[in-house]
């Protein structure tokens, strides 16, 4: 990676900060402050209107596939962007402003919907609590006579006539009135009293020690009247959103027009960001950043070409952004890598390392021959119907490796859809047969379909875990083979042959040893010796930062307890056979249901719907088991052994974009 400095002509700016976007080369810098003699130029105001509109159009678009959804199938997820013409940028450019005053008009008409819909909420509320007074044949606020005071309401308990007489005279035995029950229930009795208005002071103390209270929404309406039109009302608030709902509706043409202008207002809005970055002076301006040092040639033809200007390349140092670049078969897995961090100033790039043992292990996993030809095919599908993105073809294509290592890991295991063709031809000719024999039983007389032997993780468990922990221990060793690199990079050379070279040694020492328990006795030797000098080699050594010959050789005797941090590093690799095991078994298991009701009409029908379904679910869990535990054998067990992380990506001022891409050729 390489910094770079350009410096142009103000008047060349636009020109030049397009083909910089276009062209995606460089990763612009910015600072907070300007430098002496340069200031800033504030483009703010218009990059606020671009970024409105990115969001109008977003807006338009959400209300658009609730009013009238995107037809879109299962595997539209995986299709690329639209790739257009340069030439077509400006004819987006000269429709933006139709597209805009459309979306306007998408979120006014959703604005209406809301409020109506609120309007309906309150015509509701209105009409529960009308509802109690129906019967009331006059104005819920109707007032006082000359000669009388009336009192219209609500008591917190049930009356009849005769008890609210009673709490009344009770109140106030002076009182004359006259009540008219309209609604009681439990807690609420709706009311009329009327009282001479000589005595409306009396009255009023008197309902009010009973707790008597006004309808919240008086009326001069009667409320038989009032509720019917707020039921018309509700009826025409209803009319008016059916409306709005059509009309928004009636947009979904444009969706295409607004997906690109939306498109359009980013590329625009990423450019006058930058602008706002960059330093100026009356007549030029700087451009700083970061550039693949490949890229340098490429970028200065370009900057010359389109402007006048002096490009400048210097060292990035330690805290350049990072540009992984990798072959056709390392590249699939980077996303794997950058899911946990990039590397950093002083890693390596493990991705060809992570790669290998990504497909490796997913495939020994998985272990269905039958699965693997499965996803090889449909990931291959994919990519040349759907043209995706490098992102997603990449996604595609990790797991197209996966598949094939699960195909060749599956004919391995002797595993095709489980024992498919050996339950079925057992079914269909009601003879015995196996799928393969196992390396453990070679002299079985049954008939095999597979003319190889295969290692059978129910019936060879044993072999298969030593297998396992054998290519745990590879991973493990490449993990610290790394970390060798890496100091020997920094020039850290005793970290390298003391921290990292003597376990490396310990480990292939105990790895020999382990193998002269099943061959010869010498190998029991040689791996002893080995592992002992490494062990004294170690008390020697891991103790050196510490002071004086006591520290020293206790730290060295405590180094020693990080074997058994190794011991359980190689266990998880069990999970090896473990997921193995599950696929074959589970595919078994459901070939032995599906072939239960025998050869007849029924048994044919049944045996295809629980065999798709069966195997259909066994692919779906043990595909994302598989992936998950093998993720974490590179997070957990080979990335803690050697890399750090802590790196940035290289983001290169682009155009970046959701659903449109430029013609690359052009």
């Amino acid at each position: 990676m390489k910094t770079v400095r350009i410096i142009a002509l103000r008047q060349d700016r636009k020109r030049l900060l397009e083909h910089l976007q276009d062209s995606a080369l460089v990763q612009i810098k910015s600072s907070e402050k300007s430098r002496r003699g340069f200031t800033r130029v504030n483009v703010s105001p218009q990059m606020q209107v671009f970024e409105r509109n990115v969001d109008l159009t977003q807006q338009a678009l959400k209300i658009l596939d609730n009013a009238k959804p995107e037809k879109a199938g299962m595997l539209a997820s995986f299709k690329g962007r639209r790739e257009i013409d340069p030439d077509e940028i400006g004819v987006i450019a000269a429709n933006a402003k139709e597209v805009i005053e459309a979306c306007s008009r998408i979120v006014e008409l959703d604005k209406e919907c809301s409020d109506n819909s609120a309007e309906q909420i309150r015509i509701k509320t209105q009409l529960a609590q009308l509802e109690s007074w129906n019967r009331l044949d006059i104005p819920l606020n109707t007032g006082d006579t000359k000669s009388t005071a009336v009192f219209i309401g609500s008591l917190p308990e049930q009356y009849s006539e005769q008890r609210l007489k009673e709490a009344l005279a009770a109140e106030n035995p002076k009182l004359e009135f006259e009540t008219e029950i309209i609604y009681s229930e439990p807690n609420l009795t709706n009311a009329v009293i009327f009282a001479p208005k000589s005595q409306k002071t009396m009255a009023d103390e008197a309902l009010r020690a009973l707790g008597f209270a006004r309808p919240m929404s008086p009326t001069h309406k009667i409320p038989k009247v009032k509720a019917q039109r707020l039921r018309d009302q509700s009826q025409r608030l209803l009319r008016e959103n059916e409306q709005a709902q059509q009309e928004i509706a009636s947009f979904a043409d444009m969706r295409d027009k607004i997906k690109c202008t939306q498109d359009y207002f980013r590329f625009r809005s990423d450019k006058y960001r930058v602008i706002n970055s960059l330093d100026h002076s009356k007549h030029v301006f700087i451009i700083e950043g970061y550039i693949p040092e490949e890229d340098c040639e490429k970028l200065e033809t370009l900057c010359t070409r389109v402007a006048t200007c002096v490009v400048e390349f210097g060292e990035a140092g330690d805290n350049a952004p990072v540009k992984l670049k990798n072959n056709k078969f390392a590249e699939p897995a980077q996303g794997i890598l950058t899911m946990y961090a990039a590397p950093g100033a002083t890693d390596i790039d493990p991705s060809p390392v992570l790669a290998f043992f990504f497909y490796f292990f997913f495939g020994m996993m998985f272990s269905d021959a039958g699965y693997g030809i499965l996803m090889v095919i449909a990931t291959g599908l994919m990519i040349k119907l759907f043209k995706p993105d490098k992102k997603m073809r990449n996604n595609l294509k990790l797991f197209q490796f996966c598949g094939v290592s699960t195909t060749i890991w599956g004919l391995i295991f002797g595993s095709i859809f489980g024992d498919a063709p050996a339950a079925l031809y057992n079914m269909f000719t009601g003879s015995n047969v196996v799928m393969a024999h196992s390396i453990s039983n070679m002299s079985d007389p049954t008939p095999a379909l597979l003319p190889w032997p295969v290692i059978d993780p129910q019936k060879d468990a044993l072999t298969l875990m030593i297998i396992s922990i054998a290519f745990g221990l590879v991973h493990i060793l490449v993990g610290m083979g790394c970390k060798f690199i890496v100091c020997i990079k920094q020039k850290d050379y005793p970290g390298a042959f003391f921290d990292t070279g003597l376990w490396m040694l310990m480990l292939i020492g105990f790895a020999v040893l382990a193998a002269g328990l099943i061959t010869t006795p010498v190998l029991i030797t040689v791996g002893a010796v080995i592992a002992v000098a490494c062990a004294v080699g170690l008390v020697l050594t891991q103790g050196r930062g510490k002071k004086g010959i006591v520290g020293k050789a206790i730290g060295g005797l405590a180094s020693l307890y990080s074997i058994t941090s190794y011991i359980s590093d190689l266990l998880s690799y069990s999970r090896l056979l473990a997921l193995g095991l599950t696929t074959g078994v589970m595919a078994q298991v459901f070939n032995m249901l599906a072939t239960m009701m025998g050869t007849n009409v029924l048994g044919i029908v049944f045996m295809i719907v629980i065999f798709l379904l069966g195997h259909v679910i066994n692919i779906g869990l043990n595909a994302l088991g598989a992936y998950v535990h093998t993720m974490r054998l590179q997070y957990v067990e080979m990335f803690s052994k050697f890399y750090e992380g802590g790196g940035k990506e290289f983001e290169p001022f682009s155009l970046n974009s959701k659903y449109i891409k430029i013609q690359e050729d052009k």
